[in-house]
């Protein structure tokens, strides 16, 4: 017992030794971001669009949606949840304009090696445009040496919105030393007036097969695309719907499609017989349950959640090699007026090079082209 106390102070040390070695953290993420305080909250829809969770990793533009430019206030303080032992500047909950455009966050990791910028703007939470000629997208560079296409519109003021997301970032995992024009969803300067959009069926190499996901179909959706879940449940990548304040009634658009030869189920077996299909859709859903809380439609429900009101479906795209016209109706039941001009509905449109790419069912080879898609809308009644 009287060795007792010299055990203790040897295991206190022992441990403090541990931490102290202990490596520093590298990340430098922003993993939430909000806005508190009933003096900001008449800026905003409702409290939920205050705050912004599950930042993915791949983000670097971080958008708060108000009801209006115009009354935004001069200094607003945004709050930051970061990785542990990250810091961020401008300082965390520092007031800042955000009237003049993006405001620039750059944050560092603990152990100081690592720093990654990002941009949080304030836009007016409405649809900038309705006809989508997709000639505008950055080339964003990932990581092994690769980059990919990342698609947005701009409004009549020239900002930008990012209203559209595509699996890319997903599908350069797998990949070393590729461009833009070598993933699944790309620009096209050949689109049917001016530039397009290219979507091809991949196959996802050896880790793909290993990881039972294949195939990597060329897609492009209004939403967010969730990296975080590609190894663990690809279905739950993609985050379909934007806030809309109308309701719609028709898309139409152009298109061109080439199916691959060979179709393949999940796990690269020959379906004799089966001709890949190419898909458009579209979604019109509310974007709140009964208890005010946020709805996302994903890969597994976007087609079938009880939240969707209505839906548009291209029945048939036959291969083409011209540009040819597509139109497809919304059917389902009626919109509350109240909750259309509130933004209480989402809507997305979807495109994919393969019908059933999400459950890794296609033809490596097939080929979507896109492009001139317009949105036509019932009547504004605001009364």
């Amino acid at each position: 017992m009287k060795h007792y106390p010299l055990f203790v102070l040897l295991s206190v040390l022992l441990i403090s030794s541990c931490i102290k070695d202990e490596p520093l953290n590298s990340e430098c993420d922003i993993l939430s971001a909000w806005v508190e305080g009933d003096a900001y909250a008449e800026n905003f829809y409702d409290n939920a669009h205050m705050r912004i969770e599950n930042i993915s990793s791949a983000d670097k533009e971080i958008t708060f949606s108000i009801r209006s430019l115009m009354s935004l206030p001069k200094s607003i303080p945004v709050h930051f949840a970061l990785t542990p032992g990250a810091t961020i500047q401008p300082e965390n909950g520092s007031a800042q304009d955000f009237t003049a455009g993006p405001v620039t966050y750059t944050v560092t990791s603990e152990d100081g090696t690592w720093k990654r910028q990002y941009t949080v703007s304030f836009k007016e939470a409405t649809m900038p445009t309705f006809k989508f000629g997709f000639e505008h997208f950055k080339t964003i560079e990932g990581t092994n040496n690769n980059s990919y296409h990342e698609f947005f519109e701009v409004d009549q003021m020239g900002a930008e919105h990012n209203i559209w997301a595509s699996g890319n970032p997903g599908a350069i995992i797998i990949k070393m030393n590729t461009a833009p024009e070598d993933q699944p969803t790309f620009s096209t300067p050949n689109g049917y007036e001016g530039r397009g959009v290219c979507l091809n069926t991949q196959s996802a190499g050896t880790l793909g097969e290993l990881f039972g996901k294949p195939i990597a179909a060329g897609n492009l959706f209004m939403g967010r695309f969730i990296l975080e879940n590609v190894l663990t449940d690809a279905l739950k990548t993609t985050e379909f719907g934007r806030p809309i304040d109308r309701v719609p009634v028709r898309v139409t658009g152009y298109y061109k499609y080439h199916p691959g030869e060979t179709f393949t189920d999940k796990n690269m077996n020959v379906v004799p017989g089966r001709t890949d299909e190419a898909s458009i859709y579209a979604v019109f859903y509310r974007n709140k349950d009964n208890n005010g809380k946020d709805v996302y439609l994903y890969g597994d429900d976007v087609l079938t959640s009880p939240y969707i009101v209505k839906k548009a479906v291209v029945a048939s795209l036959p291969p083409t090699d011209e540009w040819t016209r597509f139109e497809m109706f919304f059917e389902g039941g009626e919109a509350d007026q109240e909750l259309v001009l509130a933004h209480g509905y989402n809507m997305t449109i979807v495109f994919s090079s393969s019908k059933d790419g999400a459950s890794f069912e296609g033809a490596v080879g097939s080929v979507l082209y896109v492009d001139e898609v317009e949105v036509s809308f019932e009547d504004i009644d605001e009364n």
